[in-house]
């Protein structure tokens, strides 16, 4: 079966914004790191050479692989491509960023989608704020949406006007302060599922309903710990079931995806993943998944 409505399933077409496209240059790393709230200035150079090998986990010949270009209207951020859209099998949600120095990435991937002829089933817009890292789909039926500093309830009501005439049922999660309104924190910061049935969570953030409810819907666990949160543990994208793409230097996370029967590969994500806040999952704009 073909679908938009999973985060597990095999991958069968994605967008990317390749880190040349996003970054462009030096010079426009060194205007806009400090302003987004990167942890540091990344190195151009060296981020293209990440962004290769984070790319070849996607050569495979039966993955349809399209991408974002570059576009001055938006920023270094943009690199982060889940963020400004939410696939669904009713088409494209268009979203409104929470985040002021990424308001113009929905445009950008909007007017990309309406040229390669991708359905548009709506936007959030107004006041309403909805970013996609805060949405994650639990089943065909069922997605998750935090209620953050990123996503606001006002654009929670305009998705759920979208998808609930549909048949779907959204789950509002309400997250943590943590860190406050300047940190990259949504949903799947601390929720990764890479299988129908097996999630990468990190439970000191989770609320305490939401984690019942997973284990209501027969969701075991792998718990990332509190030293490997940081360095994007629970960022994890699944290929395909049981499949995982993470960011070298969580091990123990690792060990447990593998000990819980997951095959995971690792790529160096210094420069375009961890100064940024922004994990595989980040990174992707998966369109369709074979479950």
């Amino acid at each position: 079966m073909k679908t938009c409505h999973s985060e597990y399933g095999r991958i069968l077409s994605m967008w990317i914004k390749p880190a040349d496209a996003a970054f462009v240059d030096q010079n426009t790393l060194s205007d806009q790191w400090e302003p987004l709230n990167y942890l540091s200035e990344p190195d151009f150079e060296k981020a293209l050479e990440e962004y290769k090998e984070f790319r070849s986990n996607f050569a495979s010949s039966e993955l349809n692989l399209s991408e974002f270009s570059q576009d001055g209207n938006v920023q270094i951020d943009s690199v982060y491509c889940r963020d400004a859209s939410i696939a669904t099998d009713f088409g494209m949600i268009i979203c409104n960023m929470g985040k002021g120095g990424r308001m113009n990435e929905p445009q950008a991937q909007l007017s990309l989608f309406e040229k390669a002829g991708i359905p548009i089933l709506g936007k959030i817009d107004g006041l309403g704020t909805l970013e996609g890292g805060d949405v994650a789909w639990l089943d065909e039926k069922t997605l998750a949406v935090g209620h953050t500093y990123r996503t606001n309830p006002d654009g929670i009501k305009q998705l759920k006007a979208l998808l609930e005439p549909h048949g779907i049922e959204v789950i509002t999660v309400d997250l943590p302060h943590y860190k406050g309104p300047s940190d990259v924190f949504h949903l799947m910061s601390i929720l990764s599922p890479v299988a129908h049935d097996l999630a990468v969570i990190y439970s000191p953030l989770m609320p305490i309903s939401f984690r019942n409810e997973l284990i209501q819907r027969g969701f075991r666990f792998v718990e990332v710990p509190d030293e490997e949160f940081e360095s994007m543990g629970c960022n994890v994208l699944a290929i395909a079931p049981n499949k995982c793409l993470m960011v070298a230097g969580n091990p123990i996370t690792e060990s447990r995806l593998k000990a819980a029967g997951c095959e995971v590969t690792t790529y160096t994500g210094e420069e375009i993943s961890v100064k940024g806040g922004g994990g595989p999952t980040c990174l992707t704009r998966p369109i369709y998944r074979k479950i």
